[in-house]
């Protein structure tokens, strides 16, 4: 099996928005909100799905901000005082094995070297498939569903 690592976003960015008025959000294109229901308001900082009653943030990332013709940003949620979460090597966490998953793997040019989409519980599969390829440097998983930005997806070097 190929060694790989899931890890969240930072989290710096996101604290001072939390301080900002609704009015103030939404001129940056974000909205304050707070969790209905769990799971259903996956945090891209801490992994995990916020608890019902929890303040969130939905706003836009730029989730692949590299100078390539794949450059994107979408949607993310992230709580309030959030840690950013670095799983255990080969650790796929409940976050990503109860959704379906879109894997977008990419080589040391930023370009898309393979896809696909599976079921959250496949994912440790598709991605030992794609980092026994070496020219994959990094995968990134996205909620298939609403096509969010879910984590990132590391090779681990022994």
């Amino acid at each position: 099996m190929q060694p790989f690592q899931l890890s969240g976003i930072e989290s710096d960015p996101f604290e001072p928005l939390f301080l900002l008025s609704d009015e103030q959000l939404k001129a940056q294109g974000a909205l304050r909100t707070t969790a209905t229901e769990s799971p259903g308001f996956p945090c891209r900082i801490s992994l995990e799905d916020a608890n019902v009653g929890e303040e969130l943030l939905l706003l836009p990332y730029p989730h692949q901000p590299a100078d390539s013709p794949y450059r994107a940003s979408g949607p993310i949620f992230v709580r309030r005082h959030a840690k950013r979460r670095v799983l255990e090597i080969g650790e796929v966490p409940a976050y990503v094995t109860r959704r379906q998953i879109s894997l977008r793997a990419y080589d040391s040019t930023h370009m898309m070297v393979d896809a696909s989409v599976c079921e959250g519980r496949a994912v440790a599969t598709e991605l030992d498939r794609y980092f026994s390829n070496a020219a994959v440097e990094y995968v990134h998983l996205h909620n298939a569903k609403r096509g969010c930005f879910s984590c990132l997806a590391t090779r681990v070097v022994k």
